[in-house]
């Protein structure tokens, strides 16, 4: 790619431009031919991204997964990772997360000490991320497996601290997530405050299951979509979400 992935979504964040990633969780796939007709939508729709991974990975498809992607499409596939051993080098980045809604030392610190001298020996792009867990009334996998409280969903002002935390750190981007199949989404209140407060991308995704929210949540100020469970769900979300960011961005086009 001739461009840094990093570098496209700081521009498209300063020209106003939404992305949208699709999520791609290797556990549930279960029929490699329904993937790359899923992978043919993508393109088509003119998804930005392929996220490929998950809290817990019991397989080992991981790398097929990712090859299959890029068989079947010329998408940027960025490694959404759990753990150290969620990272495989045939990728084209890797969201470099640290759990700093938690106070999980492993997850802050220890895993990236771990995976970085196989980082840096790859040629995957770093990208640095603060990753944030915000309730959603139900446990989610990542919340449990990561043995951390997510940020309470009407504690507006510790989720933005939070996310000013990190960018100061110098991390690149901020991940709000509500977890996968979260029976809501992050509120369009929370986001707007974190948007407000930081510079740097804003990346939402979990409980995004139809146009509305999805619609919501960019309006609200996030600048990357992702979506997996409401997809896999539902497959046509896919399309009908790609549509509603592709109007929008049309529409800054125009004015």
């Amino acid at each position: 790619m001739s461009k840094k992935i990093l570098e496209t979504l700081i521009e498209r964040r300063s020209s106003g431009i939404k992305s949208f990633a699709l999520l791609i969780d290797p556990d549930k796939i279960k029929d490699p031919g329904k993937l790359v007709k899923l992978i043919n939508i993508a393109v088509e729709n003119k998804v930005d991204y392929i996220l490929v991974g998950g809290s817990l990975l019991t397989g080992n498809n991981l790398h097929q997964i990712i090859e299959l992607v890029k068989d079947h499409s010329q998408l940027p596939v960025v490694l959404f990772p759990g753990n150290t051993m969620h990272i495989d080098v045939s990728a084209d980045a890797v969201l470099f997360l640290s759990l700093i809604s938690g106070r999980n030392p492993e997850l802050l610190i220890g895993q990236q000490v771990i995976a970085a001298p196989v980082l840096k020996r790859s040629n995957l792009e770093i990208m640095p991320t603060g990753y944030m867990l915000i309730d959603s009334e139900n446990r989610s996998t990542v919340s449990y497996m990561s043995n951390t409280t997510p940020i309470p969903a009407d504690k507006f002002s510790v989720a933005v601290c939070t996310a000013m935390a990190g960018e100061m750190l110098g991390l690149k981007l901020i991940y709000m997530d509500a977890g996968s199949g979260a029976r809501f989404p992050i509120s369009q209140k929370m986001i707007a405050a974190v948007r407000r407060a930081i510079d740097i991308p804003l990346i939402i995704g979990g409980g995004i299951n139809s146009v509305d929210k999805a619609l919501a949540s960019l309006k609200a100020g996030a600048d990357m979509l992702v979506v997996g469970n409401g997809i896999e769900e539902n497959p046509n979300l896919l399309i009908e979400v790609s549509d509603a960011i592709n109007n929008l961005n049309q529409e800054l086009d125009i004015h």
